[in-house]
């Protein structure tokens, strides 16, 4: 299954063109590789990678546990993956008055 439509089954990200976008501004990266490496929408994912996401106020890093058939329901979707780590980033920090 594509990285992007990974993002998308899981709720990770709520679009498909969203999760695209973040993987073409370098927002994911594969972290369970020397070196870190800048994750493609296109490439396959696996069960045992993990991406760190970062979105507009938060900083997640995941590890795949399943790959969904298809679109899961809403309460099952955390099934897919472990959440390791996350971190919330105040949007307003690096504003000075």
């Amino acid at each position: 299954m594509r990285l992007d439509i990974y993002l998308k089954q899981t709720g990770l990200i709520k679009k498909r063109s969203e999760a695209k976008r973040a993987c073409e501004n370098q927002q994911v990266i594969l972290i369970n590789v020397e070196p870190k490496k800048v994750a493609k929408a296109s490439q396959s994912v696996h069960i045992g990678e993990c991406f760190q996401i970062e979105l507009e106020n938060r900083l997640i890093k995941i590890e795949i546990l399943r790959i969904p058939i298809r679109t899961p329901s809403r309460k099952d979707r955390a099934r897919f993956f472990r959440l390791i780590d996350e971190q919330h980033i105040d949007s307003f920090s690096d504003l000075s008055f």
